[in-house]
């Protein structure tokens, strides 16, 4: 039983490896394919296009690319496919316990 804990441990830790990785790069084609209007300039630590005569007028790109790779990081995140975790894990644990118990009855 404990090796199949294990190998849930190892998958759940792989699979947060792979959003990770996942996430810092739709972020980064995201800030590659920002696209900002005249007399704009893109600033990535703010994500936001800032104008250049006025640094506090600040509006999002509205690019395709840009709101897509955004959409798909939420997706990704807390609220998407990883918000599902924790109940993934309860359901295996519970399944695991549950076989247990009922494989010493027989």
């Amino acid at each position: 039983m404990m090796q199949v804990l294990q190998s849930i441990g190892y998958g759940i830790v792989a699979f947060a490896i792979l959003v990770v990785v996942g996430l810092v790069v739709l972020t980064k084609l995201g800030d590659a394919t920002a696209e900002c209007a005249t007399l704009y300039t893109y600033n990535e630590s703010a994500r936001l296009c800032q104008e250049v005569a006025n640094a506090t007028n600040q509006v999002a790109p509205l690019n395709s690319a840009f709101t897509t790779s955004g959409y798909i990081s939420t997706q990704l995140g807390s609220t998407g496919l990883s918000g599902w975790i924790p109940a993934i894990i309860a359901v295996a644990v519970g399944a695991l316990f549950l076989s247990y118990f009922m494989g010493k009855k027989r």
